[in-house]
């Protein structure tokens, strides 16, 4: 069993796929770009989400995945320079998309959410020391981000 994206219009759908990208471009843009780094990171994480999602997802990361890269690509490239110019658009257009996410219905909508919330908290430790995790397994505020 699925969420059914049918009541949807096709560019809703299609707007709907960039969502994960949107949300990593965001989650990114701490220095106003996507660096390779983050890049690779959301691009695996995007891959792995495809057997490691809410089972009523399944369907629409694969067909996320199929085009992730280019679309993450695509989506940078035609983004300002600068933090606030692209934090401008980025938000603006997961706006957009938070109106067709409420289309979805209540529970389908935390199911989205909560994913997209995975999404935006890996892409933000892409740059973790790992250093820190090896001498510090334990969480330290302040000094560790778990």
């Amino acid at each position: 069993m699925t969420i059914d994206f049918k009541n949807l219009r096709p560019r809703e759908y299609e707007l709907l796929l960039k969502f994960p990208a949107y949300v990593s471009l965001l989650a990114a843009n701490t220095d106003g770009e996507l660096d390779n780094i983050e890049k690779r990171s959301a691009i695996e994480f995007a891959h792995v989400k495809t057997y490691s999602c809410d089972p009523l997802l399944a369907d629409f990361f694969k067909e996320v995945d199929k085009s992730f890269e280019r679309t993450l690509q695509e989506l940078n490239n035609s983004l300002p320079l600068g933090k606030v110019n692209r934090d401008a658009i980025i938000k603006s257009k997961l706006l957009d998309i938070e109106d067709i996410v409420l289309k979805l219905g209540p529970e389908n909508m935390a199911i989205v959410h909560k994913s997209m919330k995975a999404f935006k908290e890996h892409i933000s430790r892409a740059h973790h020391n790992i250093l820190i995790d090896f001498l510090f397994p334990i969480p330290i505020p302040g000094l560790s981000d778990h």
